[in-house]
């Protein structure tokens, strides 16, 4: 295939470089802006083309050594080629454009990016299992940067936890020996401060030998294995018999237990400094009365209710709903409530959204909080403060409170909730004018 040169001139929302050839956008795994490079076609289309690089000609100031052997094969991170304070100037750029193109508003400041220990830091995620027949034996993965219908064949993985990343190539050698390898579609982990799970989705019954297998596997290796027959209801501990997953905040004397299939922040580190901030931000007095909204298991729920009067979260995952509540008793939390209700439903008919609220947390999925806006914020909320996942929404709704509901975009930055991804967290602080 014709080899070319190219100027790499962006990166793309999942961080491939980005070139203009004959007025069409070309986009290039593993190039970062401001490179000059050789290419060739990996795939032509209408609009648009994929190409893969040759060899750098004229290297970024920004390119570094990945860490990961894997890198390049595996999908899993997309930039660790680039140096940290290149990838979060990066994502603050992204953020940025999004606030202008979509929302058509900027903020009066910019926070100081968080950021965290970039490696080992992901606790929570999931693996693609799969049988290679032609290879003669199981891969455990993420997909393949150039074929996602592929598993990436990988021994260890750099960003994950590390009682579970060095052992990725020990985990499907185990699945290999189960009478049931064919048929395990994938395996989530989920760690906790003090205990790692494990859950092997598996679609034909597993043999009491293959138990016995997992069982020696996970005391050899320090995990909690967990049984997956079915939906997420069908979930149920291996061994031990009752494992317990939770972490601490300890800033605020909290705890949270968690079933691993829940929801919780990936980086634990990054977390605990998402707190600190979102505190800071909301500005919390006794007196206040709080409404978190997408509150989950209550990672922001309770430590708001040691300082205020009263919190009430809401959550539209009964099971989300019933562990948070749980948790607040277990930590003695009194004075914070939860609700079920489908946020993306109009909820102007329940009683918690016609109350006064002194403070609104929003803590959306990648959809956003626009229709939430169809009924709040009401009078008497004079602060907002927005934990997005996905700058475009964010970007949209910020455009809503400061155009319909007299809000003004006070400051926004962003958190690297996933370093070496493409990935944009952010958050973002709104007073009414």
């Amino acid at each position: 295939m014709t080899e070319f040169e190219a100027t790499i001139t962006d990166l793309s929302h999942d961080g491939r470089g980005v070139a203009r050839i004959d007025n069409k956008a070309t986009f290039v795994s593993g190039a970062l802006p401001g490179e000059r490079v050789l290419l060739k076609y990996r795939k032509r289309h209408r609009k648009y083309d994929d190409a893969e690089i040759v060899s750098v000609i004229e290297p970024s100031p920004d390119r570094v050594e990945p860490k990961c052997r894997h890198f390049g094969q595996c999908s899993g991170c997309s930039l660790q080629h680039m140096a940290p304070a290149a990838q979060i100037a990066s994502k603050q750029h992204v953020l940025a454009e999004n606030f202008e193109r979509i929302g058509k508003v900027a903020p009066e400041s910019w926070l100081p990016p968080l950021t965290d220990e970039p490696w080992a830091y992901r606790r929570k995620g999931r693996f693609s299992v799969r049988f290679v027949t032609k290879k003669g034996r199981v891969l455990v993965g993420f997909r393949e940067e150039s074929n996602p219908a592929f598993v990436a064949d990988i021994e260890q993985c750099e960003v994950i936890h590390p009682a579970i990343g060095p052992k990725v190539g020990l985990l499907a050698s185990v699945i290999q020996t189960l009478d049931v390898a064919r048929d395990i579609p994938q395996v989530e982990f989920a760690a906790g401060d003090d205990t790692v799970a494990l859950v092997f989705r598996h679609l034909s019954p597993m043999s009491d030998s293959d138990k016995d297998k997992l069982t020696v596997f996970a005391k050899e290796h320090g995990f909690a294995i967990y049984l997956q027959p079915g939906n997420h209801s069908s979930v149920y501990p291996l061994w031990p018999e009752s494992p317990r997953l939770a972490f601490a905040i300890p800033a605020d004397n909290v705890e949270l237990e968690f079933l691993p299939l829940d929801f919780v922040q990936v980086n634990a580190g990054m977390n605990q400094r998402m707190l600190a901030r979102t505190l800071e931000l909301l500005d919390l007095r006794p007196e206040h009365r709080v409404l978190d909204l997408f509150c989950g298991l209550g990672n922001f729920t309770l430590p708001i209710a040691r300082h205020v009067a009263e919190v009430v979260g809401v959550e539209g995952e009964h099971g989300l709903v019933e562990r948070a509540a749980a948790n607040a008793a277990r930590n003695g939390i009194a004075n914070a409530s939860f609700r079920v209700a489908n946020l993306f439903e109009d909820q102007r008919k329940e009683p918690w959204a016609g109350e006064k609220w002194d403070r609104i947390l929003l803590d959306p999925p990648r959809a956003g909080a626009d229709k939430v806006f169809e009924y709040l914020p009401r009078k008497g909320t004079d602060r907002i403060v927005y934990v997005s996942c996905h700058p475009g929404s964010l970007a949209r709704d910020a455009g809503i409170l400061v155009e319909k509901h007299g809000f003004r975009l006070v400051s926004a930055g962003v958190m690297d909730m996933f370093p070496h991804t493409a990935h944009v967290e952010s958050i973002a602080l709104f007073e009414r004018r």
